[in-house]
């Protein structure tokens, strides 16, 4: 006789904590609210009156506006108090505070607690990615990283969404597929922890650059060129620090950087629009709320990359004109005058 298969499920976590109440944490924390398996949502915000609007009206306009936000989900700006009470959390702050808040967070994480990333970039003073700033400040907690093709309002008004979830134990991955996946959020689940973070950090820059090609009105083909040549330099980037091909041509590297390099929706890309058009990049920035994750991260991805020896032109050049005052003209000429070679 055949024995029966086991078909027991994960046991999900059911109290969770989203720190960073930005658009995507929000967004994070309104997906799980949603589910029916949750049985507490705490939302860590770092301003006071993003806390009461959550609490008193359901809404963070400030953020992520227009959309409602379930009554499962609480606000604080406690991290003691969204670190102690979580089963696990996700960490949806801006890559360049991961070190700052998770260094308070380290003194009350439960042992047990699961630390999941959700941020995208790399440490601008450190060049390291965000699993490395965490195993140095949080070494007790296991780790996993979360990324793919998403805007923040579309998750929230529960749009169909899927996205790569790594960790390297795959009994604990599958714990937390179980906690947030959904019928619209469908988590994919890989092994490949660095090779996800690369593509999501490496994204944001090339967005700029399409936004520049798009501000100076070059064409389709010159947005598809850059786009194709810029996985070049993912894929590249990403095998030096041992990452994965097949992650980087999935949802966490091409299917996030198609998302980003094609819509104006994306931060990074309506950046390089408006520095595309003429503005400089403090007149561009002017009046943003949201953190655009690719101005830091176009100089951490170099600067690790360097320490590499690996070539990125592409990411120089959006790093010449972010940060070297670099002349667009200049460098667009520059880029077009490279040697011929071939394509690999």
């Amino acid at each position: 006789m055949i024995g029966a298969m086991n078909t027991t499920l994960p046991k999900p976590f059911r109290r969770l904590a989203v720190i960073g109440a930005g658009a995507w944490g929000t967004a994070l924390a309104i997906t799980a609210g949603r589910s029916a398996q949750a049985e507490a949502v705490l939302l860590w915000a770092h301003e006071p009156e993003v806390v009461a609007s959550i609490n008193g009206q359901r809404a963070n306009d400030l953020f992520l506006p227009r959309i409602q936000i379930p009554p499962l989900v609480r606000a604080t700006n406690d991290l003691a108090e969204a670190a102690s009470a979580a089963e696990a959390l996700l960490i949806a702050v801006p890559a360049q505070y991961v070190r700052k808040v998770t260094t308070v967070l380290s003194r009350h994480l439960p042992a047990a607690a699961p630390v999941v990333i959700c941020a995208k970039g790399i440490e601008l003073e450190t060049g390291n990615l965000m699993s490395e700033v965490l195993g140095e400040v949080c070494p007790q907690a296991s780790l996993a990283v979360l990324s793919g093709p998403t805007f923040a309002a579309e998750v929230a008004a529960g749009k169909p969404t899927a996205v790569t979830l790594a960790c390297a134990d795959p009994k604990l991955g599958a714990v937390l597929v179980a906690t947030l996946g959904a019928p619209t959020f469908r988590p994919y689940l890989s092994a490949d922890v660095i090779g996800t973070e690369i593509g999501g950090a490496v994204k944001n820059v090339l967005a700029i650059a399409c936004g520049i090609v798009e501000g100076r009105q070059l064409g389709d083909n010159a947005r598809a060129a850059l786009m194709t040549r810029g996985l070049r330099e993912m894929m590249r980037f990403g095998a030096a620090l041992g990452g994965q091909p097949e992650t980087l041509m999935g949802l966490s590297g091409l299917g996030d950087l198609a998302l980003t390099c094609n819509n104006a929706q994306s931060r990074n890309m309506s950046l390089g629009i408006e520095l595309g058009k003429g503005k400089s990049l403090a007149e561009a920035l002017a009046g943003k709320r949201a953190v655009v994750e690719g101005v830091a991260s176009a100089a951490a991805v170099l600067k690790r990359a360097r320490s590499l020896k690996v070539e990125m032109p592409i990411v120089a050049a959006v790093d010449g004109i972010l940060h070297h005052g670099a002349d667009i003209s200049r460098t667009i000429a520059a880029l077009l005058e490279r040697p011929f070679k071939s394509e690999g």
